[in-house]
């Protein structure tokens, strides 16, 4: 039995950035007004709708019903507002609540958005403090320091060992399993420099990055360290920004603009299992990879273009290894060798990833989306992948022992 076929009509997106002068409601607006129009869609058209926001809570007190706030605010009423906090998967983990709700007929066009304000300067400790929340609270200590002892067999150079000021505990845990894979495969510094200084140099090209000057390898390991072997230009800033994504079925696609409009193939969403960490295949993102290319019936072979998670520029070297893209193990060799560039074998983030375009949690899976869908349209300009066809997007969230508690890996097609 055939599934029904689920399309992205539209999508819309704000420029992301440090925005002290701008409310979610106000971004949540932007990007949804700009999805609308993107899909040839009247908000009367919506009739079922996800939001995606994981700070608001906890700075400005609105628990609960964010998505409410934001969508009601603008116009959108009547139809169900479901809220997904999945971490820095959210969006992404809304697009496959929504694609579900399609297929099971219960809508035909549904409406996802995330939004995302971080920087939130008189309340800095907080800032960093927030990632705490993604990780369990009660065992949480204890996952990271096994992580840490993994590592220890590849200790920190006596020169950058130390405090080196502010930062989310993401990004020691990232260094920490940076440095496994360094002890484990001969992955180098300099390789992890590379993806940071190709994704600096994709992101000239896109207008919504919030860097858009490029890096060359050695500015990039010349950078203010944050975690060995971490430097800052390696690592996303705190972001501000919002996403939206118009979604729809066959019978939807009816009453909107069928000329650019993108089908997902695959939408997987896993927790992860016990298993050694050593067990790649065993691995959260490779088991969503693994379901994502069954159910669209494709092989890492077929993938033209790719967004991962690069909340550091190591994840990107793991994500690119899930998705099969390359051996395990040889994610940063590939990127020194150019093979994930634009104009190489297969490029990946040429939106510039989360470290130059931003990472604004809440909306990081959409913004991936939006990415892919404008390849596949072909209307990325000097950032465009010749003769893009199959896109593949991979997104994590939160933590939970050695890896991410939560992978999203989507896979759409012209």
């Amino acid at each position: 039995m055939s599934k029904t076929s689920i399309w992205i009509a539209g999508v819309g997106m704000t420029p992301l950035g440090k925005y002290l002068d701008r409310s979610i409601k106000q971004m949540t607006a932007q990007a949804v007004e700009s999805a609308l129009a993107d899909a040839g869609c009247t908000r009367d058209s919506i009739q079922a709708a996800w939001f995606s926001n994981t700070r608001q809570g906890l700075f400005e007190g609105q628990h609960g019903i964010r998505g409410q706030c934001a969508l009601r605010s603008w116009g959108l009423e009547r139809v169900p507002i479901f809220n997904t906090d999945n971490a820095c998967a959210s969006s992404s983990s809304g697009l496959n609540l929504a694609i579900a709700y399609l297929r099971a007929g219960m809508a035909d066009i549904a409406l996802v958005a995330g939004a995302e304000k971080m920087f939130y300067p008189e309340k800095r400790d907080l800032m960093f403090g927030a990632f705490m929340g993604s990780m369990d609270r009660e065992i949480g200590e204890s996952q990271l320091q096994e992580v840490f002892d993994r590592a220890a067999g590849m200790p920190i150079p006596e020169a950058f060992q130390g405090d080196h000021g502010a930062r989310s505990i993401f990004m020691d845990w990232y260094a920490a399993v940076a440095r496994y894979h360094m002890l484990r495969y001969g992955t180098t510094q300099r390789q992890l420099a590379a993806v940071a200084a190709k994704n600096h140099w994709h992101s000239q090209w896109n207008p919504l990055a919030q860097y858009r000057h490029a890096m060359t390898i050695d500015e990039v390991l010349a950078d203010k360290l944050v975690s060995w072997p971490l430097t800052r230009s390696m690592c996303a800033p705190m972001s501000d920004g919002a996403a939206a994504l118009v979604v729809c079925n066959d019978a939807g696609l009816e009453r909107l603009d069928r000329s650019r409009a993108i089908r997902v193939l695959a939408s997987q969403v896993a927790s992860g299992i016990t298993h050694d960490i050593d067990d790649s295949e065993g691995g959260i993102g490779r088991l969503a990879a693994v379901a994502a290319y069954e159910e669209a019936g494709l092989d890492p072979k077929d993938v033209s273009v790719a967004e991962v998670h690069d909340a550091t520029a190591f994840g990107e070297i793991k994500l690119t290894e899930n998705l099969g893209l390359c051996a395990p193990g040889d994610g940063g060799r590939i990127a020194e060798a150019g093979e994930t560039q634009l104009g190489g074998r297969i490029p990946v983030n040429p939106s510039g990833g989360l470290a130059s375009k931003g990472h604004p949690i809440g909306a990081t899976g959409a913004l991936q989306i939006g990415e892919l869908v404008t390849q596949l349209r072909g209307e990325a300009g000097k950032r465009q992948v010749p003769g893009a066809r199959i896109a593949a997007a991979a997104n994590g969230g939160g933590l939970w022992g050695g890896e991410e508690a939560v992978a999203v890996v989507t896979i759409l097609g012209q």
